[in-house]
């Protein structure tokens, strides 16, 4: 008869699967709250203590942790001394084991938790017990996961056993259940913001049909951590799946859009913004983030601070956008925009954020470091010209607009709505150039941000001859007196941040 041992958290469809074992003739052996469950439906099993003849000790810390549990998982059936030793010391081979861990996660995210709490979920016998029947795989079938069961189940009517190359490849999912589960608790003991070793926890959301370009492949994984504003916290009410560059544009609006206070609307563009807009009222800002680039905002991506209402949801409806996200939408706003069979209309989390660390991978690395979370360090009217306080808003509406902007960046913004942009420039002069040509006879008297500082008066020039009003800027070239003093000679105001938002 072959032995099936059982151990489990979480026991959904345990029963059936069960049921299905006892029919194909497998001995259970299961343990305190799983060998209950089990008896209470009526299914013979044998306790793990009658098989290792120890009790279970230090409340349940200690069952399987046994020469006649691992020695019946890690034997090897096709080897004369491990059969030999395996007779000598009466250990009967396990060959199926079915274990899933303490839900570790799931008490850490929950505000009631105890430090103590949650140190008891770190799950010590589960995980051993399935690095043990994963090793040996060639004979142990192991199931971490309940979602399992009907395929294990299949196979067994179909075949008469499990094959090995699913046994193989539920050997290697046990392995990352294990591997996720140690990268979680390590990641809650661990204080260090750049240990030695980084663990990581991501799980598959889903497969993408492609990754920026039809011949990449792509999926998509997410932390178990719920995050404000984010595409990973977010719920798709309608349209197709995203896409791959989906995900990033709507991400970066996210990011975007948190950082503002009040109504706003943002519309981005492979990862850089092409509007921003705040207002009294979220439809004024939409109508602020439109007229910042009609153009470019074509096939774009829009974010909303405020839920969509029919008005909104009218004006979003005119526009060939891929995606719109917002706090939620109004039954009428919902009956129009999903009239466009495709348009992806998405309901994002709120909440107060908690800036971690950004990851970018490279080739065979990561880059990892702190989110660019402050905006100024000291603000310093470098000036002749002072500037009023509208005029400090503008500035710094205009500042935290240029932090978004792949770098070499330029931001023009003129009564909180940007009016020119100009990203990812190998020059400062040639962002400067596409931003004020885009602002166009606006620019007069507006307001231009630098990310970073201005190291040539070839911008200033520039920005004088379009009629800028004022300059936010981080300061820091050993120009910056050329810079200031001509733009004293022209009444221009300038501020400096001490502070630059290199985004690349």
């Amino acid at each position: 008869m072959k032995q099936a041992l059982i151990s489990v958290y979480d026991k959904t469809g345990l029963v059936s699967f069960a049921k299905n074992l006892i029919g194909k003739n497998y001995q259970i052996i299961s343990t305190g709250k799983t060998y209950d469950h089990l008896r209470d439906a009526g299914i013979r099993c044998k306790r793990i203590d009658e098989v290792t003849g120890f009790p279970e000790i230090f409340e349940g810390r200690v069952k399987t942790l046994h020469p006649l549990i691992h020695g019946g998982l890690l034997g090897k059936r096709d080897e004369e001394t491990h059969i030999h030793e395996a007779i000598t010391h009466h250990i009967s081979w396990i060959d199926l084991l079915v274990v899933n861990l303490y839900p570790f996660f799931e008490i850490k995210a929950s505000d009631e938790a105890s430090d103590a709490d949650i140190i008891e979920m770190i799950d010590i016998g589960g995980p051993a017990m399935l690095r043990s029947a994963a090793k040996n795989h060639r004979f142990v079938t192991v199931v971490s996961d309940f979602g399992d069961y009907d395929q294990v189940i299949g196979k067994m009517n179909d075949q008469g056993e499990v094959p090995l190359k699913l046994r193989r490849d539920l050997a290697a999912k046990a392995f990352r259940l294990s591997a996720s589960y140690d990268a979680e608790i390590a990641s809650y003991l661990t204080k260090e913001p750049y240990p030695e070793t980084l663990t990581l926890s991501f799980q598959k959301k889903e497969a993408l049909r492609y990754g920026e370009n039809p011949h990449q492949s792509a999926a998509y994984y997410i932390s178990k951590t719920t995050t404000p504003y984010s595409i990973a916290s977010s719920t798709q009410r309608h349209g197709k799946a995203l896409s791959y560059n989906n995900i990033q544009d709507a991400e970066a609006a996210l990011s975007i859009l948190r950082a503002f206070t009040g109504h706003t609307a943002v519309a981005v563009k492979h990862k850089n913004p092409c509007g921003i807009g705040c207002a009294n009222d979220i439809h004024e800002a939409f109508q602020k983030a439109y007229d910042a680039d009609p153009v470019s905002i074509f096939g774009g991506i829009v974010a909303l601070s405020d839920p969509v209402d029919l008005k909104l949801a009218l004006k979003l409806y005119d526009l060939f956008l891929e995606v719109i996200l917002a706090p939620g939408y109004d039954e009428d706003a919902m009956s129009v925009l999903t009239r466009k069979k495709h348009l992806r209309i998405i309901s994002f989390e709120t909440g107060d954020v908690t800036y971690g660390k950004t990851m970018v991978g490279v080739n065979g690395g990561l880059l990892i470091q702190d989110q660019d979370q402050d905006l100024i360090d000291t603000l310093t009217v470098v000036s002749k010209n002072k500037p009023s306080d509208d005029d400090l808003k503008n500035l710094l509406f205009a500042f935290q607009a240029v932090k978004f902007v792949t770098s070499n960046a330029i931001v023009i913004a003129k009564d909180h709505q940007t009016i020119g942009i100009g990203a990812g420039q190998m020059s400062r002069i040639s962002a400067a150039k596409i931003a004020l040509d885009q602002a166009g006879d606006q620019a007069q008297d507006a307001y231009l941000a630098s990310d970073a500082f201005i190291p040539m008066t070839d911008t200033v020039e520039l920005a004088i001859e379009r009629g800028i009003k004022a300059i936010i800027q981080p300061g820091g070239s050993i120009k910056d007196q050329a810079v200031i003093d001509l733009g004293d000679a022209h009444d221009m105001i300038m501020v400096m941040t001490s502070m630059r938002h290199f985004k690349h």
